[in-house]
């Protein structure tokens, strides 16, 4: 297909964000955008460009002395009767239109149109981030290329809806088991009921205070919920195991170790199973070009309330922020969308921040 990221295009960040979302980028079903932007990114002339996978990287080489990257995810999530795009009013609908689409626009829009930043940018345009971890572009591509993330600071385009939001909480996933002993409901007295047993994974859980932890002036909240239960073999069997999910959101002063201490200390008495987790990010406020970012975006940052990508370039040394024009609240609805206004805002944000 022709190219929809024609130049005409490319100097729009709001026309440029309708043209994204129109190329429909399923995870795992990338390659007709990632053609689309390493084709306009070779034909800047100013970047060099490379790919692996359906993961592209743009980066100037001026010398500067300090180097930023931009980053952003091409995928969405499954389509849901919401494309081709549409714009009512000041907003843009569309799958993908807040999350990212809308912060994948300002980095190509910047890309092509800013070739001599003050910084020298790199400019990651990655695969597979709303799916499991081992498909996402930026492990890729800190195992097979890690010289393209290194940098003093990294600034991800997630939707924030204008605000920067530093750093992000850990998650972690935990299965905490009750055992008993089976028998004929008819005669319970013989067995000893793992689903009551929960009972008691329960109270605690109801009676938990979450902490709050103030960081660099961002206040994280902790979290500890139930997410999910499971049990039982038939309906005249006493049930010999009963499951309960749990899900940790932490703050990112503590370490997934501790995190899971902390789970053990919660649940002591019961069998407690880590099955997946991520460490969080710390604020990242202290690098030069974040203290130069926040003066261009003129808003005092506030923590990240969930888990982003930013923690990845966290646990590669990176400081980094989220800031992007989407709704985090939209995400994934049928009735996704972005607001143009937080585009251009953005957008001139930006801006400010790099250009000379």
């Amino acid at each position: 297909m022709a190219n929809p990221l024609t130049p005409d295009v490319l100097v729009d960040p709001v026309v440029l964000t309708r043209a994204l979302v129109d190329v429909e980028s399923v995870s795992r079903d990338e390659k007709a955008i990632a053609d689309c932007v390493e084709d306009v990114l070779h034909k800047a002339g100013h970047l060099s460009v490379r790919r692996v996978g359906d993961t592209v990287m743009a980066r100037t080489k001026l010398g500067r002395e300090q180097r930023v990257i931009l980053a952003g995810h091409l995928d969405t999530v499954p389509v849901n009767g919401n494309l081709p795009s549409t714009v009512v009013d000041d907003l843009i609908y569309g799958c993908g239109s807040a999350d990212m689409k809308g912060g994948v626009a300002l980095a190509l829009h910047l890309a092509v149109t800013l070739p001599d930043p003050r910084y020298d940018v790199t400019y990651l345009f990655y695969e597979s981030e709303e799916i499991e971890s081992e498909f996402n572009g930026l492990n890729l591509v800190a195992r097979e290329h890690p010289k393209w993330l290194r940098a003093d600071f990294a600034v991800l385009l997630e939707p924030t809806f204008g605000a920067v939001e530093a750093g992000c909480q850990g998650t972690m996933q935990a299965r905490v088991r009750t055992r008993g002993r089976r028998a004929h409901s008819a005669r319970a007295w013989r067995g000893v009921n793992a689903i009551h047993a929960a009972g008691e994974v329960l109270r605690r859980l109801e009676t938990y205070h979450p902490r709050t932890v103030t960081i660099d002036g961002c206040t994280y909240r902790e979290g500890l919920s139930a997410v999910g239960i499971s049990g039982g073999v038939a309906i005249n069997v006493v049930p010999d195991e009963c499951v309960v999910d749990i899900n940790l959101r932490f703050a990112p002063d503590r370490s997934e170790k501790q995190a899971a201490e902390h789970l053990q200390e919660v649940f002591k008495g019961f069998d407690v199973e880590v099955t997946d987790s991520a460490p969080g990010a710390l604020p990242g406020l202290d690098a030069a070009p974040a203290r130069e970012f926040l003066g261009a975006v003129g808003i005092e940052p506030a923590a990240k309330l969930g888990w982003t990508d930013v923690a990845r370039f966290a646990a590669l040394g990176i400081p980094a922020l989220n800031y992007g024009p989407g709704d985090p609240a939209l995400a994934h609805a049928p009735d996704e969308h972005v607001e143009i206004g937080k585009i251009r805002d953005g957008a001139a944000t930006l801006y400010r921040w790099l250009a000379p």
